[in-house]
């Protein structure tokens, strides 16, 4: 055999070996294998990676575009790169920010009990770097409460808000673990989540939801469930200066639209739109509805205070829109 012949062979055996462990990391880790294409496609879609130092440690952050600050906060357990489907409606626009939230991605801390009051300590870190014009914030779940505690905290660095699924008032779903310790356990979680006729997730994924919540941010911040109660705003969402839309999928069983309703009740300026089968996390279900709906909601004057408690609703492109008069 030739040399050449050899060399052939052995490059052939080392392709073949890189390809076999690519598919048992992906088979075993699929969740980490999206991850890492999210966070490839914020990269070709423009956006930088910068660390922002914070009293907890190191915050990472993408960045894109200018013009008006808009900033991205992702939900329990996911990175920045779930919203990586629809930033470049937004660049031409503003200057997007994409935070890993704090505990989360590349954001510090990377183990231990994880907080609420960490995860809101790393984004005023955020928001501290660069330019100080008051921000537009767009937050999904634990995105959105975090959004509504730096938005209470500092009214003067926040333009508006838009929540999506998510929000800072005791959920209505007490049944429902977050932290799956079965395949069954997890599926069931993905049924409440996610819209009735989506595709199933497959088995060797849910294996990886079920690791993931055992070790994850998930289930780190579950270790400080006993000081959340602090961070809760049912009552106080009347402290809230800026204007709120709120951005819901319909299929989401873990906050239904009666939740985003209590909230709306309690805004003193808010307005609804909401996403018919699309669930939770609608910027990853349904990417083009839900950045059609965000696009035409910031493109809107912001919503305006009540005169009174009536509550009227009106259609609205992609689904329905409520607000008040």
């Amino acid at each position: 055999m030739t040399l050449g012949a050899r060399l052939g062979i052995a490059a052939a055996a080392v392709i073949l070996l890189v390809v076999a462990s690519g598919l048992w990391f992906l088979w075993k880790r699929p969740l980490s294998v999206y991850a890492l294409m999210n966070t490839r496609a914020l990269s070709s879609a423009g956006f930088t990676q910068t660390d922002v130092p914070s009293p907890i440690g190191p915050q990472s952050i993408w960045t894109a575009g200018s013009g008006q600050t808009l900033v991205l906060l992702h939900g329990a357990g996911d990175t920045s790169g779930a919203w990586s489907s629809i930033v470049k409606t937004f660049t031409p626009r503003y200057r997007v920010v994409i935070p890993d939230l704090a505990g989360h991605g590349k954001s510090a801390p990377s183990e231990g009990p994880l907080s609420v009051g960490q995860v809101l300590q790393g984004l005023e870190a955020v928001l501290e770097k660069g330019p100080q014009d008051p921000a537009i914030i767009v937050g999904n779940s634990l995105g959105a409460w975090v959004a509504l505690l730096y938005a209470r905290e500092h009214p003067d660095r926040v333009a508006r808000l838009v929540l999506v699924n998510g929000g800072a008032l005791v959920g209505d779903r007490t049944d429902l673990s977050l932290t799956p310790k079965t395949r069954e356990e997890a599926a069931a979680l993905m049924t409440q989540l996610r819209d009735e006729k989506a595709q199933p997730v497959p088995g060797f994924v849910l294996d990886d939801v079920v690791r993931q919540a055992q070790t994850g941010p998930l289930a780190r911040l579950t270790q400080t469930a006993g000081e959340m109660g602090q961070y809760v705003l049912d009552g106080k969402l009347a402290d809230i200066k800026a204007p709120v839309d709120l951005i819901w999928g319909e299929s989401d069983r873990l906050f239904s639209i009666a939740y985003a309703r209590r909230m709306m009740a309690q805004l003193p300026a808010a307005r609804l739109t909401t996403i018919p089968g699309c669930g939770h996390v609608p910027m990853q279900e349904c990417p083009a509805r839900f950045g059609s709906a965000l696009s035409d909601v910031l493109t809107m004057p912001p919503p305006m205070p009540a005169p009174t408690n009536v509550q009227m609703d009106a259609p609205a492109p992609g689904g329905t829109r409520g607000s008040r008069p």
